[in-house]
């Protein structure tokens, strides 16, 4: 039977959940953040960590500052920027969202772990809720819901931040051909709204092609974070309307996979930095609900999601070790 019990990181209350093929441990003080995603068959570790302790500095302080670790969730936007739409218009949103930075409510049963949180600034609660509906599978089931009467635009995104080597493989649905650049440290991919081919990319500081579909060494120079331009349609995955991204280790033959509902998941998203942010070096997949990371430029092109009044928006993303 598959167990959640309580655990300790660096002095956090943690749950951890596991079964015989994976472990995922969950501080829920800490945003509800994953610090460790283990493969238990193999031991790798998939969750990058830096050498920062584990915590930040509180609402509305920048990411940066705290630990910039493991898996977190950004929402109800990416970039800090001011809420576009009336009732709520001007309200400042902080970086990376509302909801990191903040301990949430939790319980939990032998075999789920749920997890949840209200607006500072907005009425929503989002609740999220843990089980393994494989012994390979980690599923994370999400609800959004709305408390007022007014509908409430929103970015989320996962930000699960991944320990890599060069030469591992990036793994996007076919149809994904070309990408819009967020941020590109020293403009290789060009400035922000640059479009490029995926995978191969085209360097304005080698002139040549850049393949992102393969993790680059840490060259200490490099980091990028791109949206594919494409709306993820259906039929992709391990389902009818799934969405997926992936990534594996030729070396050992390892590899991670994210499969999502496109049709509430709609974006796929992509940080690498290869040294050339902060010096870390670390990948992340980010399935996302909207296009690019301030609400206000989303909402403007049609491109974030939006929960009606009183309403509520339901999606789930699952994560497969093999």
């Amino acid at each position: 039977m598959n167990q959640w019990r309580k655990s300790e990181v660096e002095g956090w209350d943690a749950w951890t959940g596991e079964t015989e093929q994976l472990a995922v441990t969950i501080v829920p003080e800490l945003g509800g953040k994953a610090v460790s995603l283990q493969n238990r068959k193999t031991g790798r570790e998939w969750l990058w960590r830096s050498d920062k302790p584990l915590g930040n500095e509180g609402y509305g302080t920048s990411f940066a500052a705290g630990d910039e670790s493991g898996w977190d969730e950004m929402f109800p936007a990416i970039d800090a920027g001011a809420y576009p739409q009336a009732p709520w218009q001007g309200r400042a949103i902080p970086d990376h969202g509302e909801v990191w930075s903040r301990a949430w409510e939790h319980q939990t049963t032998s075999s789920a772990l749920t997890c949840r949180i209200g607006g500072v600034l907005f009425p929503y609660v989002l609740e999220k809720t843990y089980t393994f509906p494989a012994a390979d599978t980690l599923r994370t089931e999400y609800t959004v819901a709305n408390l007022s009467g007014a509908p409430f635009s929103f970015l989320w995104a996962a930000h699960p931040l991944l320990q890599v080597r060069e030469g591992m493989k990036l793994h996007v649905p076919n149809d994904l051909k070309e990408i819009e650049v967020s941020y590109s440290a020293e403009g290789r991919l060009g400035a922000f709204g640059s479009k490029q081919p995926w995978p191969l990319a085209h360097s304005s500081i080698s002139g040549g092609p850049v393949d992102l579909s393969t993790v680059e060494p840490n060259a200490g120079r490099f980091a990028e974070k791109y949206y594919f331009t494409g709306r993820l349609g259906l039929g992709f995955g391990s389902g009818s309307g799934s969405g997926y991204a992936g990534i594996s280790d030729p070396a050992t033959g390892e590899a991670l996979t994210f499969y999502f509902p496109a049709d509430k998941v709609p974006y796929l998203a992509v940080w690498a930095n290869y040294g050339g942010f902060g010096g870390n070096y670390q990948l992340a997949l980010e399935p996302a609900t909207g296009r690019m990371d301030e609400l206000a430029h989303a909402v403007r092109r049609g491109e974030a999601a939006v929960v009606p009044g009183r309403g509520v928006y339901r999606w789930h993303l699952d994560v497969t070790l093999s």
